[in-house]
């Protein structure tokens, strides 16, 4: 496999990590403040930009682990 196709992982790798672990079980970024998680909300601002930057990197992170195997 060559060098830039594993850098490339690692490094899409560790930002997914980074972008699971940012985002909050249960409330969204609002149960960090105290509020309450039992209200029915949709996701908005950062926390939907969020979402849909971890469900681009698991995209990329499969397309670049699918393009290692091929080349390998």
């Amino acid at each position: 496999m060559p060098t830039y196709i594993a850098v490339a992982q690692i490094i899409v790798a560790l930002a997914l990590i980074v972008a699971v672990l940012a985002q909050v079980k249960g409330g969204g970024l609002g149960g960090i403040f105290g509020q309450p998680d039992t209200v029915y909300r949709t996701r908005r601002g950062m926390e939907k930009a969020l979402l849909q930057l971890t469900v681009a990197l698991v995209v990329v992170f499969v397309v670049i682990s699918i393009v290692s195997i091929r080349v390998s």
